[in-house]
């Protein structure tokens, strides 16, 4: 006899067993960081050929870094155009 949690499945709908509720928070948090991950990248892209940095252009679109290379970039690259061009 199978357990009372398994009876339910056998007759086709074994996809709730794998996406129950308890994994909604998890597909909730992958759209999330996507989302953010796409916004970071969009940011990084556009000031990287704006400010004619074409190897971080081709970096940022080429490396899938889950948002870290964008990070990276934004708050440590970025800022030394803009002390250049101060001076």
């Amino acid at each position: 006899m199978w357990p009372m949690m398994y009876q339910n499945y056998g007759n086709g709908n074994w996809m709730n067993f794998f996406l129950g509720p308890a994994s909604y928070g998890v597909f909730s948090f992958i759209a999330i960081f996507a989302i953010v991950d796409v916004i970071l990248k969009g940011i990084s892209l556009w000031k990287s050929a704006r400010n004619g940095q074409k190897y971080w252009f081709i970096g940022l679109l080429i490396i899938n870094s889950l948002g870290i290379l964008p990070l990276i970039y934004l708050f440590f690259f970025e800022k030394e155009r803009l002390k250049r061009k101060r001076k």
